[in-house]
């Protein structure tokens, strides 16, 4: 496989605004996040940038940024922009969406995610997933549910605390969905060329629209998740994290 790392960012996060630019220990989040994708050294990282703000900050590390359109629609559309400007010959057969919000993110998580592309021919979608017990998470409707098979294999992704009952094991957890997603380049164009569909429009997850449309998303379980960055608590969170890590 020839990949491609993409993080779309963005300055008009609602519950954050200006959050790419945070400062963590001298340096933006953005970053550390760019830093993080190149370790994991698949191939090269672009950051898919809404405003020239945020390009300025990547151009500081000597780093690859495009600028797209501001009002496209989703950070996935962003990343198909940002790859079709960089590779318009279409030569990487793999795109890596790494969510510019997760300063904290292991390197090794974006491997894992690739792997199962060639690990399973029939996937379109590679993504990860927490196996969790924790009461809270479980009813958190922020934190989706990614409901699989024994092969991994998603079936679909719910903000419910799903599924109920227990499983072979006796253990009565959920697989917390985290968001980052490895697409063969052809289903990234299908994705993003597919209007939302009804179930991806009443949960609020665009990874539904690919489920309703017959594709396959397969979904590797981790160890530990890493944490996003949404609001101030986040943050002060991600700063204490990465003190000893900068």
């Amino acid at each position: 496989m020839k990949i491609l790392i993409v993080i779309p960012a963005r300055m008009k996060s609602t519950r954050l605004p200006g959050k790419p630019l945070a400062d963590i220990h001298g340096k933006p989040m953005i970053a550390h996040v760019y830093e993080r994708a190149v370790q994991a050294g698949l191939g090269p990282v672009v950051v898919a940038c809404a405003e020239p703000e945020i390009a300025d900050a990547i151009s500081a590390l000597n780093g690859t940024s495009i600028l797209t359109d501001p009002d496209l629609p989703s950070g996935t559309d962003r990343v198909r922009a940002a790859a079709d400007i960089f590779d318009p010959e279409k030569t990487f057969d793999v795109v890596i969406n790494v969510q510019g919000d997760m300063p904290t993110l292991d390197p090794e998580l974006i491997k894992i995610t690739a792997d199962l592309l060639a690990e399973h021919s029939d996937c379109d979608i590679a993504t990860a997933a927490v196996y969790t017990e924790n009461p809270r998470e479980i009813d958190d409707p922020n934190v989706v549910k990614a409901i699989i098979t024994d092969t991994g294999r998603a079936l679909y992704f719910t903000r419910a605390s799903a599924p109920t009952g227990t499983d072979a094991d006796g253990r009565s957890g959920v697989n917390h969905h985290v968001g980052l997603y490895a697409y063969r380049r052809d289903a990234l164009d299908r994705f993003c060329e597919l209007p939302p569909s009804p179930l991806e429009t009443r949960e609020r997850l665009e990874q539904l629209r690919a489920l309703e449309n017959d594709m396959r998303i397969y979904v590797a379980i981790i160890e530990a998740a890493p944490d996003g960055v949404d609001t101030i608590d986040d943050l002060e969170r991600a700063k204490a994290l990465l003190k000893d890590k900068t």
